[in-house]
């Protein structure tokens, strides 16, 4: 089963139900040769001033993989080319209250320039092991 099948995708979001998440995120980890892309949240943002991957809500009916590819353009400017793995998720509380399950995908980009910022103040490619301000559970999605 691939990670971008149906069946793949529909027992992500039941597994999240059957646990009581109650906001899901598609998450994307865009890689350039060896370097990852990182966006840092505008200081006044939820959990301001923090450094993250691209990501963002799901939509009611959206699929994880439909919210993965509008949220990447939005945020980013960049197109994915292809999703290749599934990086795993985490769950976080939430600005609302609940809980919110981010599902990570590896994924590659038509190209990794311009990034063009729409939701964050910065960004940076950095490499796995010199990361700068990230949240634990990022931090253990990218160096496994």
């Amino acid at each position: 089963m691939t990670v971008t099948s149906a069946e793949f995708l529909t027992r992500l979001v039941s597994d999240a139900q059957r646990d009581g998440i109650t906001g899901l995120v598609a998450a994307a980890l865009v890689t350039d040769v060896d370097r990852i892309l990182l966006v840092r949240r505008r200081p006044e943002d939820f959990m301001g001033g923090m450094w993250e991957i691209p990501s963002g809500k799901v939509e009611e009916g959206e699929s994880i993989l439909e919210a993965l590819y509008r949220e990447t353009a939005e945020e980013t400017g960049l197109t994915i080319d292809s999703v290749h793995s599934y990086a795993g998720h985490f769950d976080y509380p939430n600005s609302r209250g609940g809980t919110t399950r981010q599902f990570t995908f590896a994924v590659t980009v038509e190209k990794a320039e311009p990034v063009v910022l729409t939701e964050h103040d910065a960004h940076q490619w950095a490499l796995p092991g010199e990361l700068p301000e990230v949240s634990e559970a990022v931090r253990e999605l990218i160096t496994g």
